[in-house]
């Protein structure tokens, strides 16, 4: 590995915008293309923080810097356009989070990585909407939060209120919302605004081992931990009306539910199970990475297709998830307003996807090509008019869910042309992170945070285990 100082790590880094920079080659061995990275002041500091404190440290301790990982990918065998870092990017497992890339289906040599989709394969967000307002919802907000908390089992290890047997869960791996449609957990209508419709049809359950099965058979329609969520919003500004009633967003202060959540053990295990089969087959087709964390397979190896139906029936299962929280959403918002979710209004905006692998077509120098698509910590953007996105958001383009960070308002963007151009249809996908889990765990104290939220009337749930 080259050492060079950080005025020397400079010379690679080329500001192209007020708000982009490029990585040039060189900046790590073997790379095919470019990286950029999308960054605004703030951001811009610790990306670069981050690389001046591995220099000083010649490259010991921790994950490598987010550029680096970024240009780290752009060596990967098979891939196309940039390495590019959404404006949330921040250092991950092999992949940064917030790292986007494609890679030619085209090409024999090309590969699908598990770092660059994640652990947790299908974290998402999805948004409801209520007919209820601010005004509503206020005087009861306690004993509402209360509800969902009594509804949702959240917490590392939690086990979920949804009836599963072990032929559920093979169904529910293969079928995706289509098995929660069936067993009356979801509208019909909830299928159209989800990404892939709820359902990827290459899901294999014979692809997802037995430990994982074991691991996610107790866990359906649980939160988790970590950066999950279930949140009470409210609508404070609405700047595009048009593309807001498209969606039933209709005035200032009307009541919206976000659902952070993913696939849970289920997945987790997936990725572990994939990361060990590719190490070896890693050696035995001579697959050289920068960095360990990328271990890959070619897409058309055995290993490659084994992670894609197995990652493919994680997703699905992340969805069903996502749906059985809904379900019992809709179950809390119903009892504490003595109403029906369907006279609540209670429809499912859009539910997007975070941590995934896709194939998706994309138009490459003027010609269309076929690519696999790995966006971890990263949100499909497409624009309007295009093929798969529902017919409801044609004229608006696809809704795309930035969830804040705790305190902080998230957002809801539409997708852009200008998006398919420079990120092949790809956003962050939240507020991103200043410190790692570990060093807020270090530096922060759960009551102080607890307290600055209560100051700004925010109420806050939280499972404490002693």
């Amino acid at each position: 590995m080259v050492i060079r100082t950080y005025n020397e790590e400079q010379q690679y880094l080329e500001k192209i915008s007020s708000c982009a920079w490029k990585i040039k080659k060189g900046f790590v061995p073997n790379m095919k293309v470019e990286g950029v990275f999308y960054a605004n002041d703030a951001l811009e500091k610790l990306m670069f923080d981050e690389l001046k404190n591995s220099c000083h440290s010649q490259g010991f301790g921790g994950f490598l810097p987010g550029m680096k990982q970024i240009a780290n990918v752009a060596a990967l065998p098979g891939i196309i356009g940039k390495s590019v870092g959404l404006p949330d990017v921040h250092a991950g497992y092999g992949f940064a989070i917030g790292n986007m890339a494609a890679f030619d289906m085209g090409d024999p040599k090309a590969i699908v990585s598990p770092g660059g989709v994640g652990f947790d394969i299908n974290c998402g967000v999805r948004l409801l909407r209520t007919n209820l307002s601010e005004k509503d919802v206020s005087p009861v907000k306690e004993q509402l939060a209360q509800s969902l908390f009594d509804h949702i089992p959240v917490g590392v290890g939690s086990k979920g209120v949804i009836p599963m047997t072990a032929k559920d869960l093979e169904e529910a791996l293969e079928m995706g919302m289509d098995w929660s449609l069936r067993e009356g957990y979801a509208w019909a209508e909830d299928k159209e605004h989800c990404e892939e419709y709820g359902r990827m049809l290459q899901a294999d359950p014979a692809k997802v081992s037995m430990r994982a099965k074991k691991r996610g058979l107790p866990q359906l329609g649980t939160l988790g931990a970590g950066n999950h969520y279930v949140e009470i919003q409210v609508v404070d500004e609405i700047y595009n009306k048009f593309a807001a009633n498209k969606m039933g967003i209709e005035h200032k202060g009307q009541v919206c539910v976000m659902i952070h959540s993913g696939s849970r053990g289920l997945g987790h295990q997936v990725a572990t199970d994939a990361l060990v089969a590719m190490e070896k087959a890693m050696k035995r087709d001579k697959i050289e990475v920068n960095d360990r964390q990328l271990a890959c397979a070619h897409i058309r190896s055995q290993e490659g297709q084994d992670y894609l139906k197995g990652m493919a029936g994680a997703a699905n299962y992340a969805w069903v998830n996502r749906t059985s929280m809904t379900f019992l959403t809709r179950q809390a918002f119903a009892k504490m307003f003595h109403s029906t979710p369907d006279d609540l209004d209670m429809h499912v905006i859009y539910d997007v996807s975070h941590n995934i692998a896709k194939v998706e077509e994309h138009f490459v120098e003027g010609k269309q090509r076929t690519l696999l698509l790995h966006r971890k910590g990263s949100t499909r953007a497409f624009p309007p008019h295009h093929p798969l996105i529902p017919v409801d958001y044609q004229l608006t383009g696809q809704p795309v869910l930035i969830g804040g960070t705790m305190g902080t308002c998230s957002y809801i963007l539409t997708g852009t042309e200008r998006g398919m151009l420079e990120t092949f249809g790809s956003t962050c996908h939240g507020a991103g992170r200043a410190l790692s889990r570990a060093k807020s765990r270090r530096n922060l104290d759960y009551t102080d945070v607890l307290g600055a939220l209560s100051e700004m009337g925010i109420l806050m749930l939280i499972l404490i285990k002693f």
